[in-house]
């Protein structure tokens, strides 16, 4: 079963987005496993203290494509920052894109192979017996940047192996969307411009 990848940012958003980021992995995670689907998550960079700036979430299972559909667009979080007590701003947005990584254009050379170190470790998750008795899923690491995918949702190898290195390709594209003319970026323009009306979810935290 084929996995449906969301690109989460928060755009140019200070650091409360950042916040509001890291809520919303974690309730898209927690209603992933309400509906029988997984979620792997790969963060643009290292969080720090406060989170994230983007990341890419893969959802697979029976539920995966609902549970995007749902999500897709701007997602509002209303609380008081925590990091500006006296800030009187409330209300923080995120971005949610669904993005079909078989179609984003290059962003550049391709990735070196000895740039990437493959791991193969037991399947798990929604799929089925074939997925919990052999050890076809994928663990990628690009080692220059540190940022680690796994693949799981098909039964080959060959193809989760095909798959990491397609999610990793989409997470050095964010890295480099800030550095590239507009022209270059339309497929990940939302990092840069997040639209802040029209909220498709409205979360308290």
């Amino acid at each position: 079963m084929s996995a449906v990848d969301l690109l989460v940012t928060s755009g140019s958003g200070p650091v409360e987005c950042r916040i509001a980021l890291m809520a919303l992995v974690r309730i898209i995670e927690a209603e992933c496993g309400r509906r029988g689907c997984a979620a792997e998550v790969t963060f643009g960079h290292a969080p720090d203290r406060h989170g994230a700036k983007s990341a890419l979430i893969s959802l697979e299972g029976a539920g995966a494509n609902a549970l995007a559909t749902e999500y897709c667009g701007s997602v509002k979080f209303i609380f008081k920052s925590p990091v500006r007590p006296g800030h009187k701003r409330q209300n923080w947005f995120v971005g949610v894109k669904r993005v079909d990584l078989a179609d984003m254009p290059a962003a550049g050379p391709a990735i070196a192979a000895g740039n990437v170190r493959f791991e193969t470790l037991r399947a798990g998750g929604p799929g089925g017996q074939n997925q919990n008795t052999t050890d076809s899923a994928v663990r990628a690491v690009h080692v220059p940047t540190g940022i680690m995918v796994v693949a799981r949702a098909e039964r080959s190898q060959h193809r989760n192996k095909a798959i990491a290195l397609q999610r990793l390709a989409a997470m050095l594209r964010v890295l480099a969307d800030r550095e590239m003319e507009a022209s270059k970026a339309e497929l990940f323009m939302a990092n840069k411009a997040l639209e802040r009306g029209n909220a498709v979810k409205v979360f308290r935290l």
